[in-house]
């Protein structure tokens, strides 16, 4: 009787034991940036930002998308609120030829149509890097190809991209072509 008891006892140890180190292994909750779905990323190497003028990166962020978009319009929304957030970007290129990719502009690139309103709300901001961001991802969502049937062909061409130094000269730009073209954004 004595040894059944002992053999019980030593089972559940083990058993415990062995949960336990099952369970110590597990990894932390996912964090807003980084779903658990989604296998990690590789982090690029901090680049210094040339194209944006004494605007350098300040970190990265992953291509991290809320899950549930239910229109263009909600996505473009999220991505128009992280234009200003100097770490949503990542880099492209070879190790000696590295560039920035912004990720918020350039998804706000592909939306195409759905963004084009939102984005020009966002050319009375004060902060210069949002801006530049906001003129830029403009100038790719007006080449939306529905857009250009409507337009003409014609969509926001700024003369430099990404520079604060031609943010107020790529504002009369992109006004100008507003001014011509709003009407057939509603259609």
């Amino acid at each position: 009787m004595q040894r059944s008891s002992l053999w019980m006892w030593a089972v559940g140890i083990g058993g415990s034991l062995l949960l336990a180190g099952c369970a110590g292994g597990q990894r932390p909750a996912p964090s807003p940036i980084q779903p658990d779905s989604e296998a990690p990323l590789t982090a690029p190497q901090p680049i210094p930002v040339t194209g944006m003028n004494a605007m350098p990166v300040t970190g990265m962020a992953s291509d991290w998308v809320p899950p549930l978009f239910i229109s263009p319009e909600e996505e473009a929304s999220y991505y128009v609120s992280r234009l200003a957030d100097r770490r949503f970007v990542t880099s492209y290129g070879g190790y000696d030829n590295r560039r920035p990719f912004y990720i918020a502009a350039e998804r706000l690139g592909e939306i195409g149509l759905p963004a084009i309103p939102l984005l020009f709300t966002r050319l009375n901001t004060a902060d210069q890097y949002e801006l530049a961001l906001a003129l830029y991802a403009l100038q790719l969502a007006t080449q939306d190809p529905q857009l250009m049937v409507r337009t003409s062909g014609e969509y926001i061409q700024l003369g430099v991209v990404l520079d604060p130094a031609y943010n107020a000269d790529n504002i009369a730009i992109a006004q100008q072509w507003w001014q011509r073209h709003a009407m057939q954004l509603d259609r």
